[in-house]
């Protein structure tokens, strides 16, 4: 049986995490003060001109953070001329849940060959480095607000990928909005549960995390406090050999594998965790591969969504879902 004194030393770091949390809540308080003020804090642009150079850290990398919507166009396209203008304005109506990416292909032919484009003007979406086509040729308003909308969506929903929320006016011209983070109301309960997730007092980390959301429910480290303390919480009176005999000897029982994934995170193993649950979702449907993809998605909140692991097998999950 596991000991209930089980550690995530090996798995995450909690100063990380509260660094993170401190973070997250700066970057929050920005936005409620400029909330309060009627104007947005820039965060980023909203389009972006992309040639080959700049593919990997404009559009791969930055689809782990948030929905990039991809312009292939021409200035020769007549099309075109009706098509970007109106990406761009949708993209600043939507404000930061999606980034457009014009890519002009008389420039970049092999990006143009790369993504199978057969005209222009086309339009696909990369989300956790995954390219998804979306419509080819100058589409009505309506239709392309559908699109998107389904797009955000799915990103959200699937991946956990949300953009931030971006002035439209400013276009990345603006540094982000710095304001000073008070000592948090929290503070001390956040002290006490991260002792009690230390000590083994799972229940007392749980509920000492799960007070602080009552009320704060943005609050980054009780969020991740929380996902730890639950999963070892799942894990503590499991038997980690029959488990993984169990996973091994049935490897279509989805609880089963679900059981041994939370293990895998737990002794450290964390491409092998999520790997067996990319792995279930590929070959599931329904019900169970509902139940691997959420249980993948609580996993991810356990490491932190910028841990190169998670971000690689958000990549992976995409390519199994769409």
């Amino acid at each position: 049986m596991q000991p209930r004194n089980m550690s995530m030393s090996g798995v995450v770091d909690l100063a990380a995490v509260k660094a993170a949390g401190e973070a997250k809540q700066k970057a929050e308080q920005a936005r409620a003060e400029a909330a309060r003020t009627g104007r947005a804090p820039a965060t980023g642009r909203l389009v972006v001109d992309v040639d080959e150079a700049g593919f990997q850290q404009e559009i791969l990398q930055r689809s782990n953070e948030v929905p990039v919507v991809i312009d292939f166009w021409a200035e020769w396209c007549e099309p075109c001329k009706q098509l970007g203008p109106l990406l761009e304005r949708l993209a600043g109506e939507y404000a930061g849940k999606f980034v457009l990416a014009k890519i002009d292909v008389d420039s970049n032919q092999a990006l143009f060959q790369q993504f199978g484009v057969q005209g222009i003007p086309a339009v696909f979406a990369v989300v956790a480095g995954q390219p998804i086509p979306l419509f080819q040729g100058a589409a009505p308003e309506a239709q392309i607000r559908q699109v998107l909308d389904q797009l955000v969506q799915a990103a959200e929903q699937q991946f956990g990928i949300v953009g931030a929320p971006v002035d439209p006016a400013a276009q990345g011209d603006e540094e982000p909005v710095e304001a000073p983070v008070p000592a948090g109301p929290y503070d001390a309960l956040l002290e006490a549960a991260t002792r009690a997730l230390d000590s083994g007092d799972l229940a007392g980390a749980i509920q000492a995390y799960k007070n602080v959301l009552s009320d704060e429910p943005a609050n980054e480290e009780a969020k991740l406090g929380l996902a730890q303390a639950e999963l070892l919480n799942r894990v503590q009176d499991l038997d980690p050999q029959a488990v993984r005999k169990e996973a091994a000897d049935s490897p279509a029982d989805v609880r089963a594998q679900i059981r041994a994934a939370d293990l895998d995170l737990v002794g450290g193993h964390v491409e092998d965790a999520f790997g067996r649950l990319v792995d279930v979702v590929k070959r599931t449907a329904g019900d169970d591969r509902e139940a691997a993809r959420l249980r993948l998605l609580e996993l991810f909140e356990v490491i932190g969504g910028e841990d190169p692991r998670v971000v690689s097998a958000r990549t992976a999950l995409a390519r199994v879902l769409f």
